[in-house]
């Protein structure tokens, strides 16, 4: 496995954006570099340690997905090689399985939020008024239990270091409009459905999962950033799941686990993480593409 990459520094490109996790660059007026870096969140905080893999395991997971369920949607991939782009040795080190080359969009105001499960904060509102984001739901369910059907609840974009919001349907068709909200439910709900079925018989659980969408100048609508990879969403071993308990998950909850018996206050800056965390939670994500996938990245 190439070194973990905390930070890309691509210099022969603009970079226009800083997320969380990635990294996006300026190629031209139609196009953009996308770098997965290996930076892990917790608590809205990016922590010093970076996870080994993590970057190449997102992007592969994600571009698996953007083919598998292009029938139903297209996406903002170009199919263009990230390495064709620069020539510097440095430079392409920093790409390799982590970058793609996707399209330039209008990002819709909403992540697009689909719930197939009752846990997380849908959960914690579930117990208090038996609604989930205003949804009216079946008494009697439990932390973990199936929905009857999976529901669409939106929530805003969070500017870094704060709290996406969850939002009613009605406040999101406020934003974008009832068509386009009612569009963007309409292949949400599609999408996670596709997903949780295939994921199904690779003993993988769907629990919830988010989609960010994206318009062309024609008002084309693209699926956009990251698709059904362990950031975006829940994913529970299937031979694991009961009703009644969380499940847990292929992602950075080994890390959340071990920064709650830390002490720390959730504060920035955060700790660094020990060796063997870092590599524990690496090995997490790559057990998610395998199980998914069949393949692993490049060791």
């Amino acid at each position: 496995m190439s070194q973990p990459l905390l930070q890309s520094s691509i210099k022969s490109l603009t970079r226009i954006n800083q997320g969380k996790v990635r990294d996006i660059y300026d190629i031209d007026a139609d196009k953009m570099l996308i770098v997965t870096t290996d930076r892990l969140s917790a608590f809205d905080v990016i922590l010093p340690t970076p996870i080994p893999g993590k970057g190449a395991v997102l992007t592969q997971i994600a571009n698996f997905w953007f083919d598998k369920l292009q029938h139903i949607i297209p996406n903002h991939l170009t199919g263009i090689d990230p390495d064709t782009l620069v020539s510097d040795p440095a430079e392409k080190a920093q790409l390799g399985e982590r970058a793609i080359v996707v399209r330039k969009l209008k990002p819709l105001p909403i992540e697009a939020v689909v719930r197939g499960y009752l846990v997380g904060s849908g959960w914690k509102e579930y117990k208090a008024s038996g609604t989930v984001c205003g949804i009216a739901l079946p008494a009697g369910l439990q932390e973990a239990s199936q929905l009857p059907e999976p529901i669409f609840t939106p929530s805003t974009k969070a500017e870094l270091g704060t709290h996406d919001e969850n939002i009613t349907f009605d406040q999101a068709a406020s934003l974008m409009g009832r068509e386009l909200a009612e569009k963007v439910r309409d292949v949400s709900i599609a999408l996670y459905k596709a997903a949780a079925e295939f994921a199904l018989t690779r003993g993988i659980i769907i629990a919830d999962t988010k989609f960010e969408f994206g318009l062309d100048k024609e008002g084309a609508l693209y699926l956009i950033d990251e698709a059904l990879t362990p950031d975006s969403s829940r994913f529970w071993p299937a031979d694991q799941y009961k009703v009644g308990s969380n499940p847990p998950s292929f992602d950075k909850q080994y890390v959340r686990d071990w920064l709650e018996a830390s002490g720390w206050n959730k504060q920035p800056p955060g700790p660094e993480l020990p060796a063997e965390v870092a590599l524990k939670t690496s090995e997490k994500y790559r057990e998610a593409l395998r199980q998914l996938t069949g393949s692993d990245i490049s060791a």
